[in-house]
């Protein structure tokens, strides 16, 4: 084949500068995390088609789902180191829809839709503090001082956790019936706190930061056991109990982060527990 003489050995056309190259598609490596991601955006949005059709119990199932996935994709790349910025970018996509507008949409079709006006502007709060967390979240991946993440805790609450805390009422309502769980003045009122939650700047325990004593692990393994056998059994008794502990962490993480600040200087090395690919959240 004859070479063209209007181009150099740089790939440029002679008068029109260097030639654009089209950029790589994704590796095999980067499409299975992505492809897990793909998979809890689906769940989430499915979550809100069981809840069209008056099915909550599936729907949140869907959401649960949805979070469990959200948190082995970013591991999952980071085990096939195949983090890259488009994964981070669909990541935070899919968590905005399946754990800030599902869950919105959710409770709205349960009992907020009760208060048109006012059960509305719950859910949207909901749904836009979520977005805005992703948003802060992508914002300082590349800051290098983060003080709550440098010793171990998080900046708010999770995305997921938020949509599961958002769903408190309704676990203790299909769990026991009683429709006072349901009324729609105070589930507004719970889904706004949950939307301050989650945009606050409230130190949370991260991953990094829940390590028993060694005397105690074999006790976790018990009680990890025994937990997973209730979600078998009880199902939303154990999800609203969950719940309710997560609840009682959070001023157990303001003191202890008050404690780890007086100890010493936030200047370590950042804590590997907020990571791009919605490794915790972000997420």
């Amino acid at each position: 084949m004859i070479p063209d003489p209007s181009v150099g050995e740089e790939g440029s056309v002679a008068g029109r500068g260097p030639r654009r190259r089209l950029a790589p598609g994704l590796s095999v490596r980067a499409i299975v995390p992505n492809a897990i991601t793909v998979a809890a955006l689906c769940s989430g949005l499915t979550g809100i088609r069981f809840a069209i059709d008056g099915n909550f119990e599936k729907s949140i199932l869907a959401i649960i789902l949805a979070g469990v996935l959200d948190g082995i994709d970013g591991r999952a790349a980071r085990l096939l180191k195949a983090q890259t910025r488009f994964g981070a970018e669909l990541d935070s996509l899919a968590d905005s829809i399946s754990f800030g507008v599902a869950p919105a949409l959710i409770v709205y079709l349960w009992t907020l839709k009760a208060m048109p006006s006012l059960g509305w502007i719950a859910a949207l709060a909901f749904a836009i503090c979520c977005v805005l967390r992703l948003a802060r979240f992508n914002s300082r991946l590349d800051m290098l001082e983060q003080p709550h993440k440098a010793v171990g805790f998080l900046t708010g609450v999770p995305a997921p956790v938020g949509a599961g805390l958002a769903f408190l009422p309704m676990y203790l309502w299909i769990a026991s019936g009683h429709a006072e769980f349901a009324n729609p003045v105070a589930v507004s009122l719970w889904m706004v706190l949950n939307a301050f939650l989650m945009i606050s700047s409230i130190p949370t325990l991260g991953w990094s930061r829940m390590r028993p004593p060694g005397s105690l692990r074999l006790g976790v393994l018990a009680l990890v056991g025994l937990t997973v056998a209730s979600l078998l059994t009880e199902t939303w008794f154990t999800l609203a109990a969950i719940t309710i502990v997560y609840l009682l962490l959070i001023p157990v993480g303001l003191v202890t982060y008050a404690k780890v600040r007086r100890q010493s200087p936030v200047s370590a090395s950042p804590v590997q527990d907020d990571l791009p690919y919605g490794a915790t959240d972000a997420s």
